[in-house]
């Protein structure tokens, strides 16, 4: 029979053993967006980002001495699976979700993250998804507001009397730029000559490419994801028509180079200024390279995302939630993307976009 002393020595070994188990667990971070279907190459540029970054941070001791597990939800750009994605981030405890990427995702999956007291960093830019008064999110990219200015005042200044016609994929993403960009050439004093709409994920749009061709289009101001596009030029080359394309910040995906067939020479489009020309990211964009790895596109946005967790985590020396919420919320951070502090609605103080356009298959800002 075990002396009294023995029983109560067991469970204290056990506590400590438990105790010495949660001191070393790690923290459970997430990233979320299409990894496999049309836009993958999206999600891939976000996972090599995210996986970079937390091998870093690892390497230099962690979050507040623990080190980060990465958790990686694929939605596809579904609404729907994007429901079910944040649902199972919930139950995996995640403290910090980067996602999603499609607008039409991030909307849906950031109530559950709200609900569960998640903090999240995203770059989709749809206006609604810092407009609904969640506390939770942080946009790291601007607003298709601030973007559809843009692209409509350089269409309006570019293209000065020349037929365009603006066009969406009926997505929270597409249409929202596409209103945004004809807004932004209205405002110039330029009117487009058609508005009209398509359905993201087709094969033929001989239908929108006879009605462009019918009515003289020039410039084609378009709202949505780079396949499409791709499709759209491939198919007016065939008929003959010649167009100069100005979308968003997805045609930054170098897809569309190969997809394009010779024709993302005519492809301008908006994105924020090129992070890896900045300074502070020179060391960082070298191991990419170094790696074979070109980080173009959302890669350094996803890498600038886990620094945000980071350093909020070390400012607040806290993964609660309360704290990283107020920490993100009143802290000025340093990313590979620059600095980044946010508003009351959770967007950056000091967005920015600039016109580039594809140069073989690089691009390059408009002079």
């Amino acid at each position: 029979m075990k002396s009294m002393k023995q029983q109560f020595a067991m469970p204290a070994l056990c506590m400590a053993a438990l105790f010495a188990a949660q001191a070393h667990a790690d923290y459970s971070v997430a990233i979320a967006g299409p990894m496999t279907g049309e836009y993958a190459s999206a999600g891939e540029q976000i996972k090599r980002g995210a996986e970079m970054a937390i091998a870093d941070i690892n390497a230099k001791g962690g979050v507040l001495g623990q080190k980060l597990k990465l958790e990686i939800g694929d939605d596809a750009c579904d609404p729907k699976q994007a429901v079910s994605v944040a649902n199972a981030m919930v139950n995996k405890k995640i403290v910090f979700m980067h996602g999603h990427w499609c607008s039409s995702s991030t909307i849906p999956a950031s109530d559950i993250y709200n609900e569960a007291q998640i903090p999240m960093a995203t770059v989709s830019t749809n206006p609604k998804v810092t407009e609904r008064g969640l506390k939770n999110i942080f946009r790291i990219m601007g607003r298709d507001d601030q973007q559809g200015s843009v692209a409509g005042a350089f269409i309006a200044s570019k293209f000065a009397g020349k037929k365009v016609a603006v066009v969406d994929d009926k997505s929270a993403y597409g249409k929202g730029l596409a209103d945004e960009t004809a807004k932004g050439m209205q405002a110039k004093g330029a009117k487009p000559v058609l508005r009209e709409s398509i359905t993201a994920g087709e094969k033929d749009y001989s239908g929108l490419v006879s009605k462009l061709k019918a009515a003289g289009i020039e410039v084609l101001a378009y709202g949505g994801y780079h396949t499409e596009v791709a499709l759209i030029l491939r198919q007016a080359q065939q008929v003959g028509l010649k167009l100069s394309v100005v979308g968003g910040d997805t045609m930054s995906n170098n897809e569309l180079v190969t997809a394009a067939g010779g024709n993302a020479d005519s492809v301008f489009f908006t994105f924020a200024p090129d992070a890896r020309a900045n300074p502070e990211a020179a060391s960082v964009v070298k191991r990419f390279r170094d790696a074979k790895v070109e980080p173009d596109g959302y890669v350094l946005f996803a890498y600038a995302a886990m620094q945000l967790f980071q350093q909020a985590a070390t400012q607040a020396k806290s993964v609660k939630y309360a704290d990283l919420q107020k920490a993100l919320a009143g802290g000025t951070f340093n990313t590979v993307t620059g600095k980044m502090a946010f508003d009351a609605k959770g967007d950056l103080k000091a967005p920015g976009f600039v016109v580039y356009q594809w140069k073989g298959n690089k691009y390059d800002v408009v002079k």
